[in-house]
């Protein structure tokens, strides 16, 4: 007999990172996104660059690549060279 609670098949939700982790969301074409915080049951998620904020569900959310990663940094950076954030 299993000592877990809950159908056999259901997983845990995982646990939300730190605010200002970058994560990928893979139902927005993988898109970076810098974790914000919980919504219900969603992760809310912002562009590196700013902008509009938006809803993730946690099993289509990834770390990013090594790539993905310093992709997002170097935009970052330039769009805060070009003061389009602080």
């Amino acid at each position: 007999m299993s000592t877990e609670d809950g159908p056999p098949n259901e997983q845990n939700p995982p646990q939300a990172p730190s605010p200002g982790t970058l994560l990928v969301d893979t139902s927005r074409r993988d898109q970076v996104g810098e974790f914000r915080g919980v919504a219900g049951p969603y992760w809310s998620l912002r562009p590196v660059c700013g902008g509009t904020e938006w809803e993730a569900k946690p099993a289509n959310v990834r770390p990013p690549s090594p790539i993905e990663r310093l992709r997002a940094e170097i935009s970052r950076c330039n769009a805060r060279s070009a003061g389009r954030i602080l």
